[in-house]
């Protein structure tokens, strides 16, 4: 195991600075699943398995560090559905329901809102750019997170969306 190989809850804004792109690794025994490495080398051709620590921009003006994930270079509608969302404040970590997810009363937006002291009209939408990591479709690189989706699918859509193969 690498020494730079850390469980994803423990990056720290210095991690992430150092090395915004972290990939997902395959040793269940030590991490479970939820460890990750660094990725030295951007940008990516895609970002499967992987995480990005950027700066994402709030309604009320402030930047603050988030992760990144789920995003489909190629799809913008699968990361306007699937990308998530964890946002840091004072070294510790929240993440964001989305609204398909069966926590989504507890951890959705008012929740974050709450988790960074703000209202809800002081954090959404959120935007971000993670274009200089990935070579991709801007529109899946480059986006907002509003507080409500602008399009909600059903079960069977989200279903539909996250097994259709890519091409």
């Amino acid at each position: 195991m690498s020494n730079q190989t850390k469980r994803v809850e423990a990056l720290t804004v210095a991690d992430l600075e150092r090395f915004p792109v972290w990939q997902y690794t395959n040793d269940d025994e030590t991490f479970r699943g939820m460890g990750v490495r660094p990725i030295k080398k951007t940008p990516l051709e895609n970002l499967d398995g992987c995480i990005v620590g950027t700066k994402i921009h709030l309604a009320n003006g402030a930047f603050v560090w988030a992760l990144i994930g789920n995003v489909d270079s190629a799809n913008p509608q699968r990361t306007q559905h699937f990308l998530t969302l964890s946002v840091c404040r004072d070294g510790r970590w929240f993440t964001m329901a989305r609204y398909h997810d069966f926590d989504s009363n507890e951890r959705g937006p008012e929740a974050l809102a709450n988790f960074l002291e703000l209202r809800v009209d002081q954090v959404f939408p959120i935007s971000y750019d993670i274009s200089r990591y990935c070579i991709g479709e801007s529109a899946a690189l480059i986006g907002a997170i509003e507080e409500e989706s602008r399009e909600r699918l059903t079960d069977a859509q989200i279903i539909a969306l996250a097994v259709r193969r890519r091409g």
